[in-house]
């Protein structure tokens, strides 16, 4: 019978902490909700998935044959095990209590290979660990594997006509890798399925592993204990100097002492809280001013990052412009206008090009650029220079004008409590401007633009697709009057 207690993403996840194993088995409702952009990466992972199976064609896609129902699987991969040089898509194989669904298992003169697939860019331990359970699995189910592999995107491709799926993948194997943590593995599973028999919850506390290898569903539920502004919202700090002062009973930005070694920013950061008044450093703020001429841009993008290139002369995961807003002064007194761009998401339309030629086209006058966080906008227009070299004068003159607007906030010349630990936009905005905020947005992060407008790739509604559209052009068009509105706040002191 197919019941099993684990599979070989929970096996992972119990190897990062037993008690989000338990968790995910017994309490699902618990989990934290899966965010528009967390989704989007698993849905990338399955078109990945995909993708790779063109890379051993006319293999038996035996999940469609089998759905869910893994009694019939099992019997399908043992009545396909007998028939010779042939390849098998998600194959299942069930030992111990636990469940392993193969990417693609091929034959070949007699001798079985396993390939796994990932939309990473490199084998990380977790993957490791993934590839040797299954390696267990399969082997202990009484089927000798060969050689074991794992697929992976490679990240120096370049796409140019129709996807190369030798050139987008590489295939290295990881047998060598695997075989010594067969032990492990063994004793492992006894340990988790322990934990998965056992009437209460594993008395775990918080620790790194609840953010490595992966984020876990169960933060929200596991780390309620913490106040909204905590040892762990201290600038820099660093994950393990802020777990030291939570293991010595120290979680309050009150509760930390005075002589506990913190940078001038971070001890800036904690007195502000203490006293609860601002901290505002009148002559650094007036020497960045002095930096900034009128006229004065405000730009900022959006971007998305496919795994598999959609468009030509571009890399996995290489960061697709398809967005800005710009806000310009003439003048410090001058009436505030407003420029933007949204592509259209259509697979026969590289959004770069319209991108390129509308910024270029609506920053033609002179005027210093202000962004908040300069490197993410230049190194945006450094790769835009090199996919379209045709473009590259004037993409460097823009380059030449940008200004970081986040410079006083991240140097803690202007911090105040409201802030709690962070320099960026979405912190500082409402603590400068009560009253301003992104809470009230449809879409309200980068991650959820990015996701929200690769959606409308497949969208056919053109309700949802007009109001999409509206929302990002909403959300990006609040960055740059953020900015408009932050500088005035700066220029008033």
């Amino acid at each position: 019978m197919s019941n099993h207690l684990l599979s070989k993403s929970s096996f992972v996840k119990g190897c990062q902490c037993s008690k989000a194993l338990y968790l995910y088995c017994h309490h699902p409702q618990l989990k934290d909700e899966l965010s528009e952009s967390k989704q989007t990466i698993f849905t990338q992972g399955h078109q990945v998935g995909e993708l790779a199976q063109s890379l051993f064609p006319d293999g038996i896609k035996l999940k469609k044959e089998y759905d869910f129902d893994f009694d019939k699987g099992l019997e399908l991969t043992k009545q396909y095990l007998s028939k010779p040089d042939v390849a098998l898509y998600e194959a299942p194989f069930l030992h111990n209590e636990i469940l392993s669904i193969l990417d693609i298992l091929v034959s070949k003169n007699g001798r079985w290979y396993a390939y796994e697939v990932k939309s990473s860019t490199g084998i990380k331990d977790e993957v490791i660990w993934d590839a040797a359970l299954q390696y267990y699995v399969i082997k202990n189910s009484g089927l000798n594997i060969d050689d074991f592999f794992i697929v992976y995107i490679n990240n120096q491709y370049v796409r140019h006509g129709e996807i190369d799926v030798k050139q987008l993948f590489t295939i290295e194997s990881v047998r060598d890798r695997i075989l010594p943590l067969q032990e492990f593995v063994s004793e492992k599973v006894e340990e988790l399925k322990a934990v998965l028999k056992s009437p209460s919850v594993p008395d775990i506390d918080i620790g790194l592993y609840c953010e490595k290898p992966y984020i876990c569903d169960f933060m929200g539920h596991c780390w309620k204990h913490i106040p909204d502004y905590s040892v762990f919202n201290i600038g820099n700090l660093g994950k393990e100097k802020q777990y030291d002062l939570y293991y010595n009973g120290i979680v309050r930005i009150e509760d930390i002492p005075d002589d506990y070694k913190l940078n001038d920013k971070q001890r800036t950061e904690v007195s502000s809280a203490l006293t609860n008044t601002p901290v505002i450093k009148k002559q650094e703020i007036r020497d960045f001013l002095s930096g900034i001429n009128y006229p004065v841009y405000f730009l900022d993008f959006e971007t998305f990052f496919p795994a598999v290139p959609m468009f030509d002369n571009s890399r996995p995961y290489r960061q697709i412009s398809f967005q800005y807003s710009l806000h310009y002064l003439d003048s410090k007194d001058s009436d505030l206008q407003h420029f933007e761009y949204l592509a259209e998401a259509d697979y026969k339309i590289d959004p770069r090009i319209g991108f390129i030629e509308a910024l270029l086209a609506q920053t033609e006058k002179p005027g210093d650029i202000l962004v908040y966080n300069i490197s993410f906008e230049r190194t945006r227009l450094i790769e835009l220079a090199q996919d379209f070299p045709q473009y590259s004068g004037a993409i460097a003159d823009i380059i030449s004008r940008i200004k970081d607007l986040m410079i006083p906030f991240q140097n803690r010349y202007y911090y105040t409590p409201a802030m709690r630990g962070s320099h960026s936009i979405k912190a500082v905005l409402p603590a400068l401007m009560p009253g301003m905020s992104y809470g009230d947005l449809e879409i309200n992060q980068g991650g959820q633009a990015s996701s929200a407008f690769v959606n409308l790739y497949e969208e056919t509604n053109t309700e949802i697709i007009a109001k999409t559209r509206a929302n990002l052009l909403d959300y990006c068009k609040l960055d740059t009057l953020a900015m408009v509105k932050i500088l005035k706040v700066l220029e008033g002191v």
